[in-house]
């Protein structure tokens, strides 16, 4: 008999955040965290049982394995138990879901090189245990190879765990829209969103593969467990389509509805679009109506019916579930509320109104000179997310201090290199010079780059920004590049946040001593910069929250390229005219090297200045819309406190 979603729940040891309700949009158990890291350890834990109990009845383990960044906390956790805690995995066989086609086991790239560099070449698994798709078998092999590898797995009794990962389109392994619910190990055409989300990984689309070799969906669906892991609001769309939406082939992920032992474990912004996270008062009449969730719910029936705050009738209200919103106070003082509520976040003194009333702004008059430390994860989120408030802030007399944290050196491409590296040859001749160019022309495109190449490309950006806040008018000794260790590993990954990283963010706070603090509260980056820079800048805020000077600083969140905030979310949004668009559009353009082919776009083919203008335009709109002032552009910022 089929296991309730209730029964699940009750069974699952996880901690989440809340506890999971069935509801009647929900298909699929799922359990939300607030932090990925928590929620990863805790699935590593399970796994980690699930080896000792095998171990105990003398039994093999059989593991089904994957990739990508979703599960590498995960894998740092075994290894951690393995290490540390004597967590053997002598009895673990392991069957990796996936491998590019055609891919040599050495290639960077390679699923072979991905899950011996994170995880088996740190614990104790027999060689002869591990098996991955083999990524260099040719033409009519393939088919005979596939079929071994599935009765392989049949041979060790079937999957007894498989870990998954979620990609854009529903794809589970790399079954893409269009598999059949009864599909086997397979070769199979990777659709495009799948090459273009891998892209960054291969410096650039045209170096993906368009094929791979993946276990079928029937394959994952005979795993007695399944546990699917998705971070970020970046998958809040396909995991609502996948929890909530009918079974279909053009959501692959769909069919595991069908799985009686079967977890979504999610961070908060995987899991935002869910009904019961973005309009609870759909699932449950009796809520707490907080005057956050009554702004959330205010604007989402706004959108819904098209009106304005002010022209949203009772009638509005209880057709859509909020009659219990009503039953608190009537409409009209309901709708001045809100309405003032959002007036009073618009404002075109970011720093505060020198001499002015500011129990109704965003910010506090005083002091009417402040001093402002922008933290810049990348050396353009600076004039990409916030570029027109940066400006008004230098505009109004502020001592604004930008604070670049990493190079962004990996995000230049090779032939943007060479050219600065043979003008500089040109200019002054120089065997440095010789080596880097011949360094470059030599390089294969799986192959790190040289330290000598790297500085290049971190002074690249480094000239780039300073030409870009020097055209707002910001001096050159107000700009810190604080390089922070984590990043500076030359290839994708990066290491874990330390000690090293955390004392330089408290360095440069302690010595300025700001009244703001601005930082990218981005957590959808693609490649996870933003949040290990957001997690420092925390972490260093929580150590000096102590301090005097940190009783008069305020912390505003920015969002980066990706995303933006959500309406009833912003605390203060800072119109731009026209002419500022131009302005903010100017200091982007300044970044060239991340112009025109990109390599770390993610999701969005749109140049950084395109998304940006469209972006800031939506936000202004959307005010509009809800019956507010009609401005160009917006840009929209949360206060943090601490």
């Amino acid at each position: 008999m089929k296991t309730t979603l209730e029964q699940k729940a009750k069974d699952i040891s996880y901690k989440p955040v809340g506890q999971f309700e069935e509801t009647r949009f929900e298909k699929i158990h799922n359990v939300i965290f607030s932090d990925s890291n928590v929620a990863s350890i805790q699935v590593a834990h399970e796994i980690a049982d699930l080896i000792r109990s095998k171990q105990e009845a003398d039994e093999q383990c059989v593991l089904g394995l994957s990739t990508g960044s979703s599960p590498l906390r995960v894998y740092e956790e075994l290894v951690r138990l393995h290490k540390e805690e004597g967590l053997t995995f002598s009895n673990v066989v392991t069957f990796n879901l996936d491998e590019y086609l055609p891919m040599e086991r050495e290639n960077r790239q390679s699923y072979w090189f991905f899950m011996h560099e994170n995880l088996f070449n740190h614990i104790d698994i027999p060689k002869e245990n591990i098996n991955i798709p083999d990524g260099t078998v040719e033409g009519d092999e393939v088919i005979e190879y596939c079929l071994s590898y599935e009765k392989k797995i049949k041979k060790h009794g079937g999957l007894d765990f498989q870990l998954l990962g979620i990609g854009r389109t529903g794809h589970i392994g790399f079954n893409e829209p269009g598999s059949h619910y009864n599909s086997g190990t397979r070769v199979i055409t990777l659709d495009h969103i799948t090459r273009v989300d891998a892209g960054p990984t291969f410096f650039g689309i045209d170096n993906v593969p368009r094929k791979a070799i993946t276990m079928g969906i029937a394959t994952v669906r005979s795993a007695k467990r399944i546990v699917l892991l998705a971070w970020g609001q970046n998958k809040a769309n396909i995991i609502k389509k996948t929890v909530e939406g009918d079974i279909s082939s053009t959501v692959p992920a769909t069919y595991l509805q069908e799985h009686e032992n079967c977890t979504f474990v999610l961070d908060t912004g995987a899991g935002s679009e869910l009904t019961r996270n973005k309009t609870p008062w759909l699932v449950d009449e009796s809520l707490d109506w907080t005057e956050e969730l009554t702004a959330k719910a205010v604007v989402w029936l706004c959108t819904l019916t098209g009106k304005s705050i002010l022209s949203l009738t009772d009638k509005d209200y209880n057709d859509n579930g909020m009659s219990g919103l009503l039953a608190l106070q009537d409409s009209y003082d309901l709708n001045i509320r809100m309405f003032n509520r959002l007036q009073h976040t618009i404002t075109g003194w970011p720093g505060g109104k020198p001499n002015a009333d500011d129990t109704k702004r965003p910010e506090r008059a005083e002091p009417a000179q402040k001093r402002v430390i922008i933290f810049s994860p990348h050396p353009d989120d600076d004039v990409i997310s916030m570029g027109g408030t940066l400006d008004r802030l230098i505009e109004q007399g502020h001592e604004v201090h930008v604070a670049y944290q990493t190079s962004g050196n990996i995000a230049v491409s090779d032939k943007e290199a060479l050219k600065f590296a043979e003008i500089s040859k040109r200019i002054y001749p120089s065997d440095e010079a010789q080596e880097i160019v011949d360094y470059i022309k030599a390089k294969k495109e799986s192959s790190y780059d040289s330290k000598q190449v790297l500085r290049l490309k971190g002074d690249i950006r480094r000239g780039e920004s300073y030409a870009a806040v020097r055209y707002l008018g910001l001096p050159d000794e107000n700009v810190h590049f604080l390089d922070l260790p984590f990043y500076e590993t030359g290839r994708i990954k990066k290491n874990n946040l330390s000690e090293a990283d955390i004392k330089i963010m408290v360095d440069i706070i302690e010595k300025i001593q700001p009244h703001q603090i601005y930082a990218a509260g981005d957590l959808a980056d693609p490649h996870g910069t933003h949040k290990v820079c957001l997690d420092a800048a925390f972490a260093a805020i929580d150590r000096l929250k102590s301090k005097p000077f940190m009783d008069d600083c305020w912390v505003w969140l920015y969002r980066g390229a990706w995303h933006e905030w959500d309406t009833n979310e912003i605390e203060m949004a800072v119109p731009m005219s026209p002419g500022q668009v131009l302005r903010k559009r100017n200091a982007i353009f300044a970044h060239q090297s991340q112009k025109d082919g990109v390599m770390f776009q993610g999701d969005d083919s749109r140049e950084f200045w395109m998304r940006a203008e469209e972006r800031n335009k939506e936000t202004a709109d959307r005010y509009n819309a809800l019956g507010l002032a009609d401005y160009a552009a917006m840009e929209a910022f949360v206060r943090y406190n601490f």
